[in-house]
């Protein structure tokens, strides 16, 4: 991350079309970083993967709850990071019915490379996957970064202290106040 501006990456993303007919109404879309934060107050949250015990009870529910109470609070924007393919995200948002949290595939880790982020969690079978952290980005400039304690290249654990959407909320409160 150079000075707390957010990586330029592309992301490739599956979205509905529903101008296409058949039984895929979903075509393939490049969003860049600046799609994402330019202009916006965003908050984004990264975990290790999709359908993950504490992703899938604790982290995206949590964010996907605070979403109103967010945007009362200036966010325009919050959004699920993890290293899994699009499909994957896309499925398992539908599966939690998540309805406002974006859902972002950084299906190469190149994003979550740049922002120094990347964990080898091979020992669990799952390769190179992100950290997990939250931080909220003013015109993709980040203002707040809350990362877990621990990191390393090889993370035998996977703490869930501050990246919560709670923290996450009360830090916007503190900047209202």
């Amino acid at each position: 991350m150079i000075n707390n501006q957010l990586p330029d990456v592309t992301f490739k993303t599956r979205v509905r079309n529903d101008a296409l007919e058949g039984d895929n109404p979903f075509e393939w879309k490049d969003v860049t970083t600046k799609d994402l934060f330019a202009g916006q107050n965003v908050v984004l949250f990264a975990l290790p993967g999709a359908f993950t015990p504490t992703c899938s009870s604790t982290h995206l529910p949590g964010y996907e709850a605070a979403f109103e109470e967010m945007k009362a609070l200036g966010v325009d924007a919050v959004i699920c990071l993890s290293v899994n393919d699009t499909f994957s995200m896309n499925q398992w948002g539908k599966q939690l019915g998540a309805q406002n949290v974006f859902m972002l595939p950084d299906g190469s880790g190149e994003f979550t490379r740049k922002m120094g982020m990347l964990v080898d969690k091979s020992n669990l079978g799952f390769g190179y996957r992100s950290w997990r952290y939250s931080l909220f980005a003013q015109n993709g400039e980040v203002k707040k970064l809350f990362a877990e304690e621990g990191f390393s290249d090889n993370c035998g654990s996977d703490p869930f202290e501050v990246s919560d959407a709670q923290t996450m909320v009360n830090w916007l409160r503190g900047q209202k106040g």
